[in-house]
């Protein structure tokens, strides 16, 4: 199944603006939680080859639906609020509706920069210490390009 292409600059905006009128009716942790996501988001979007932050980015995103439901849950008040909190309310539960759904498509991308459950394979052109790998040996063949061993 082929996902329509979004941008991941137009799912920061609409979590951004959804979780700002969110904050109206909710305080305290689901400001924190939310904002420190889409600060994860806002790095993945800076370091588009970065696996790292495209994976941090989607586990926050999974971690602030379970946290939303539980928060929602526990400060939602049916009677008391007032017509802008009940706004306030709406907005944060439509983005944790819209969340699952941001999911799928922040995990395409993630799949597209070469990201899979698992270590991290990016290439790089150091060799890591431990790497099993003998290193080349910079100094083989000088002898066949004319170089001889120097006497003493």
């Amino acid at each position: 199944m082929e996902l329509p292409t979004v941008n991941l600059k137009m799912i920061l905006l609409v979590h951004w603006l959804l979780t700002t009128w969110g904050c109206i009716a909710f305080g305290g942790p689901y400001p924190w939680a939310n904002f420190t996501i889409l600060a994860l988001g806002v790095w993945a979007v800076a370091q588009r080859d970065s696996i790292d932050a495209i994976s941090l980015f989607l586990g926050g995103l999974v971690a602030t639906i379970f946290l939303d439901i539980v928060h929602i849950s526990i400060f939602y008040q049916r009677t008391g609020f007032s017509d802008t909190e009940r706004f306030g309310a709406g907005m944060a539960i439509l983005s944790l509706l819209l969340k699952p759904l941001s999911c799928c498509f922040v995990y395409h991308m993630y799949r597209q920069r070469g990201g899979f459950l698992g270590p991290s394979q990016e290439r790089s052109d150091y060799q890591t210490i431990d790497s099993p790998e003998a290193p080349a040996d910079p100094f083989g063949g000088l002898e066949g390009r004319g170089h001889g061993p120097q006497g003493y």
